[in-house]
């Protein structure tokens, strides 16, 4: 079966730090960017961060730049995104997405070829 996996949500106090994976099973991901997405309650989904295939590029939205830092682990065929000085506002559900494309420069609009199921973020005091 050909999926993504998203893993390492969960609640966090304002101010702290989650690291969330994004792992393939049964296909690689060596030859797709990567990005991921989030979606809050009423709102639409918007683009958080992508990195290319070779993980020598990434882009990030303005909300994050600074605090949030995607990677990637070619050989265990996985994506993180680490989540530092987490706000309130950054509270979510998370998908990763694998981009049809090496490339980010367009990633919220480029066609993708897998999204994972989603872990939630939320971050509370």
């Amino acid at each position: 079966q050909l999926e993504l996996v998203e893993s390492g949500g969960g609640l966090v106090q304002p101010g702290g730090s989650l690291r969330l994976s994004c792992a393939a099973f049964g296909f690689t991901l060596d030859y797709y960017a990567i990005g991921w997405f989030r979606q809050a309650p009423g709102k639409e989904r918007e683009g958080v961060s992508c990195i290319s295939s070779s993980g020598g590029s990434t882009n990030y939205a303005d909300s994050v730049k600074g605090r949030f830092t995607i990677s990637r682990d070619n050989a265990k065929n996985t994506v993180y995104l680490q989540m530092n000085s987490l706000k309130p506002e950054d509270t979510a559900i998370y998908y990763c997405a694998a981009i049809r494309n090496y490339y980010c420069s367009k990633f919220v609009s480029e066609q993708k070829d897998y999204w994972g199921q989603g872990t939630q973020v939320t971050v509370s005091s």
